[in-house]
């Protein structure tokens, strides 16, 4: 019988991002919009949709061996689980988001410590508590559904802890950030028990080094030309490559073969100044995958 690890995907804003990414990893998933259990193309996977909310106290349990979460989520449900990987996705954003406590532009409360007495809701209500708890300061938290911008700005709290990652829609709507509480990114985690397992910690951190690869990949471009040998020297000192590029000759002839990996963003810099130097036949191609060693 095949042995097989359960794996949670988060539902919602992540989801999508996350199937594409297991993707470039190497893996197909297909989510039907009648059930919470995707079908992918390892039979030593089962996957299993699940908010990212409730993802961390999944693994700790054991009902799911591994999967996708904030480590807002990880704090809020207080879970014991083993944090195999950092994952930030540039589908969804290349910076961190923050959970950060604001106010109304013409509020009093200008720190933390002002808050003593007040009323604060957010959907982050552990977290929060804790937050205040730990600087002893006296406040009430309650749970927000969601617009929990609205309930500020209408004055049915006196502030919000809310999740941001530039700050400029709070400012739009009249807010004023008086602190950064949390920084959090999506984490790959595993269930302990799971992760001591040998079988499962194999596979585990299989997973692990192709997602960090996909994600690596994800800025990343392959470019391929041709040189003739006189001008080699002159194209290698253009090329801004990972590692140094690699270098072929043709055959039957006096012309190289060079074949890199840059930054995309340079890219369109880099190949006009790749042709003049003397290459030719320049390909741009896209990578799935950047694996290197100290992502193992």
């Amino acid at each position: 019988m095949t042995r097989q690890i359960k794996l949670g995907i988060p539902k919602g804003s992540l989801e999508n991002a996350t199937i594409d990414l297991f993707q470039k990893a190497g893996w197909k998933i297909t989510v039907s919009s009648r059930n919470y259990f995707p079908m992918i193309d390892d039979g030593e996977i089962v996957c299993s949709l699940v908010r990212a909310q409730e993802m961390a106290r999944y693994i700790e349990n054991g009902v799911l061996d591994i999967g996708l979460t904030g480590l807002d989520w990880i704090l809020e449900n207080d879970a014991d689980v083993r944090v195999i990987s950092d994952l930030v996705y540039s589908k969804v954003s290349t910076r961190k988001a923050r959970w950060v406590l604001a106010v109304p532009e013409d509020s009093s409360i200008k720190t933390v410590g002002d808050c003593s007495g007040k009323t604060i809701s957010t959907e982050l209500v552990n977290f929060t508590k804790n937050y205040f708890k730990q600087r002893n300061i006296p406040v009430q938290v309650e749970f927000s559904w969601g617009a929990t911008e609205a309930k500020v700005v209408e004055g049915l709290v006196d502030a919000i802890v809310e999740v941001t990652e530039t700050g400029s829609t709070m400012k739009a709507h009249g807010l004023r950030i008086i602190e950064t509480l949390l920084e959090t990114n999506t984490k790959l985690v595993a269930n302990k028990k799971s992760y001591d397992d040998e079988w499962k910690r194999s596979k585990i951190l299989q997973i692990a080094l192709l997602l960090r690869g996909a994600l690596n990949a994800e800025k990343m471009i392959g470019l391929k030309m041709n040189v003739p040998s006189e001008q080699l020297d002159r194209v290698v000192g253009i090329i801004p490559s990972l590692t140094s590029p690699t270098i072929a000759r043709l055959y039957n002839s006096d012309w190289m073969s060079v074949e890199t990996v840059i930054d995309e963003s340079i890219a369109r810099e880099v190949i006009p100044q790749l042709i003049e130097a003397g290459a030719d036949g320049i390909i741009e191609y896209p990578l799935n995958k950047v694996v290197n060693k100290k992502d193992i």
